[in-house]
């Protein structure tokens, strides 16, 4: 698993098959602009590159640990469409000819309920369902009408049984409550609460699911951009999920990683940062270290209780995930001991690994 992937703006720009440049910010107006603030800290990025290009060392890495099923929060729109969401300052997609670069990484699931996968209105989401859809790749949190949004993800793994992904965005992370999905009415799995409320709806949508054989992944859209404490609010829904039967919480937001909980066998991943995105050399909050990011490798027994968490150190340059250095890995080290010490988690350098200690 790991936490955001913004194909969009810049990204799509370098890619083979852009969007329309057009942006509708406050500030940047043509998304080959974020090309361009990227280079001026990296040097030259290369264009129309192959759709592995931003996977970078990803692949190599994955390749390598063969996980059985890859897991991202698909923060981007997959559309032509020019019909905007007004009322958001920014905008994300990326051009369906493009999408092709989640085939590339082997992406199984992509969890949607997020604020960004409507900022092409309806028209955008239609249009990244069908996409998903036809590359195979299966997907949750948003649909066509509710019951499509609240459905998880299904990956069947034969023999060994199945893995669930359910998706829910919080109102708290910015997905605006009308984009809710109603009958007649495409949209989100959201919640504007994380609350008595918000626990029962999720406990009621997973538990026809539930058996033996079936290990079930919640994928959370929550909280703020920035800031390494946990909201009580959160950790008691997170408590509530556990004990509703979720093996694995998978939360995301927060453009940095955060500390990691493990509660009865079962770990929760509070904030997983971002792995791919266009804000390279864009100032502001550089404390948080928001181009490094992880690469989560959960491995649960048939019972779904944890055995093993390695995160692979990553880091955002020239629009690719790449291997950090060795003071990048030992801030991330740290960075998660730290945020983890009041959740109960450490953990332990090994190499240019870290692995989770509760």
């Amino acid at each position: 698993m790991c936490g955001d992937v913004m194909l969009g703006r810049g990204i799509d720009q370098i890619l083979a098959c852009p969007c329309d440049p057009t942006l509708h910010e406050g500030y940047i107006q043509d998304a080959r602009d974020y090309v361009g603030i990227a280079e001026d800290v990296s040097g030259p990025i290369p264009t129309g590159v192959g759709p592995e290009y931003p996977w970078g060392d990803a692949l190599s890495i994955l390749n390598a640990k063969r996980p059985d099923v890859r897991i991202i929060n698909l923060e981007t729109s997959i559309t032509c469409s020019n019909t905007y969401e007004p009322d958001k300052g920014i905008h994300y997609r990326v051009s369906p000819q493009n999408a092709s670069a989640l085939e590339a990484a082997h992406i199984d699931v992509c969890a949607l309920a997020n604020n960004h996968v409507l900022d092409w209105g309806t028209a955008g989401l239609l249009d990244t369902l069908s996409k998903l859809d036809e590359l195979g790749i299966a997907r949750c949190g948003a649909g066509r009408e509710p019951e499509e949004a609240v459905r998880p993800a299904v990956i069947e793994l034969g023999e060994r049984g199945r893995v669930l992904v359910f998706g829910v965005g919080g109102v708290d992370a910015g997905v605006p409550f009308s984009w809710a999905a109603a009958e007649g009415q495409p949209g989100v799995f959201v919640v504007q609460e994380f609350d008595e409320v918000a626990a029962r709806r999720v406990s009621e949508a997973i538990e026809p699911w539930r058996r033996k054989d079936t290990i079930i992944v919640l994928s959370v859209h929550w909280g703020s951009n920035w800031g390494f404490s946990v909201p009580a609010q959160h950790r008691w829904f997170a408590h509530r999920m556990i004990d509703a039967g979720v093996h694995v919480l998978h939360g995301h937001s927060s453009h940095h990683v955060k500390g990691i909980e493990v509660r009865e066998g079962h770990p929760i991943l509070y904030g997983c940062g971002d792995l791919l995105t266009d804000y390279e050399g864009i100032q502001g909050h550089q404390i948080y270290r928001g181009d490094l990011g992880l690469l989560y490798l959960v491995t649960v027994d048939e019972a779904g209780t944890l055995t093993q968490l390695e995160m692979v150190p990553t880091q955002m340059r020239r629009f690719q995930v790449r291997r950090p250095g060795a003071p990048e890995v030992c801030w991330l080290a740290n960075t998660i001991a730290e945020t983890g010490e009041l959740l109960g988690s450490t953990v332990a350098l090994e190499g240019d690994t870290l692995k989770l200690r509760w």
